[in-house]
């Protein structure tokens, strides 16, 4: 069966035509990042105007690069959570029109899974990674989420958040952290290549939550720690100082995560940790976390760079899974939020699932 996926829950325009294997035929995406820059952010009401704009010629660049027509796909995918409400609207109302056109069955799939089953995909000319047998644990670090997770199958119900952030997303964090130096928009690229070059023990920083035996996060105490150290000593003019500051910075981030991820891993009892969303496109996450998995017995498995970030060809893959299954959707309800159970620990009592 081959699907076709259709993502705008944000700032990027995307269109996928994928096998329910994993192989990707096509994936279009167009980019808000030159749209937001000026602004240090994604702006709710540009970013839906723009997917307006792109959502059509898109969908026409997917197919005509797959070499196939809309028509022959088996089914169509469409993210419908989380994210932003006018985004996911234009991506959703897309899908609802093709499918009616075309007769073909609709499904809705959750951005988040859509990250998780990344690893799945396999790119032409792209050399990818064998792909993780179930069960498996994932980190899921972006710009608007950061969370662990079990994953014992390719369903919603098979999956379960062991801990997240209370605050700042990582991927959040570094925008923040880069745009209070002037580094611009988006700030984890910046970031990530100053910090190769610094030193994380210069300057003296606060480690962000790092308790053990909890897979929570909180990376607004590190933000604020970098403005205060800013507010006392300036903005660095030298280039040295700002390359050891990032350095600081990230290093805290990585670690953080990587400590947490390795050791929800062990807990659950999983052979294989996954890196998932745009953060895990960060070089030095990428080397911490294969040393510290290794170091334990657990392989390491991290998605492409161009599957890390937001793409239709996960939601593709996605969606596949379910009409495989058989399911399918009369109607799709967008949400802001994500459907992803959590898991219930000894003595924390009950855990609502997100709504």
């Amino acid at each position: 069966m081959i699907v076709l996926g259709i993502e705008t829950s944000c700032d990027e325009t995307g269109a996928a035509i994928v096998r329910s294997d994993g192989e990707v035929l096509s994936d279009v995406v167009q980019s808000q990042v030159k749209l937001h820059a000026p602004y240090g952010g994604v702006v709710p009401e540009l970013a839906s105007r723009d997917h307006l704009r792109n959502v059509e010629p898109v969908l026409v660049e997917a197919a005509t690069r797959a070499g196939v027509k809309l028509a022959d796909v088996g089914g169509i995918a469409v993210t419908c959570r989380p994210g932003l409400s006018g985004a996911l609207l234009v991506g959703v109302q897309a899908a609802r029109g093709l499918a009616w056109a075309l007769q073909k069955p609709l499904v809705g799939v959750d951005h988040l899974v859509g990250h998780l089953l990344s690893p799945f995909l396999r790119f032409p000319n792209l050399e990818s990674p064998a792909a993780p047998a179930y069960p498996f644990v994932a980190l899921l670090a972006s710009g608007g989420h950061t969370a662990l997770y079990r994953v014992d199958a390719p369903s919603i119900a098979s999956i379960r958040e062991l801990g997240a952030t209370r605050d700042d997303a990582a991927g959040e964090a570094f925008d923040k952290v880069a745009k209070l130096l002037g580094l611009g928009y988006p700030g984890g690229p910046v970031v990530d290549r100053l910090a190769k070059e610094g030193n994380p023990d210069a300057i003296d920083l606060i480690w962000p939550m790092r308790r053990r035996g909890s897979f929570e996060f909180s990376f607004s105490g590190l933000k604020t720690d970098v403005m205060r150290w800013v507010e006392k000593n300036g903005r660095p003019g030298n280039d040295a100082t700002l390359r050891d500051l990032c350095a600081a910075f990230q290093r805290r981030v990585v670690d953080t995560l990587v400590g947490k991820a390795v050791a929800a891993a062990s807990s659950e009892g999983a052979k294989t940790l996954v890196l998932a969303g745009g953060v895990a496109a960060n070089r030095e996450l990428r080397e911490r976390a294969l040393a510290a998995a290794t170091a334990v017995g657990i392989r390491l498995v991290v998605p492409p760079f161009r599957a890390c970030t937001d793409n239709a060809a996960m939601i593709a893959y996605a969606g596949a899974q379910r009409l495989e299954r058989g399911e399918h959707d009369v109607d799709i309800e967008i949400s802001p939020n994500t459907a992803l159970p959590r898991v219930t620990r000894k003595g924390r009592g009950e855990r609502a699932a997100r709504a």
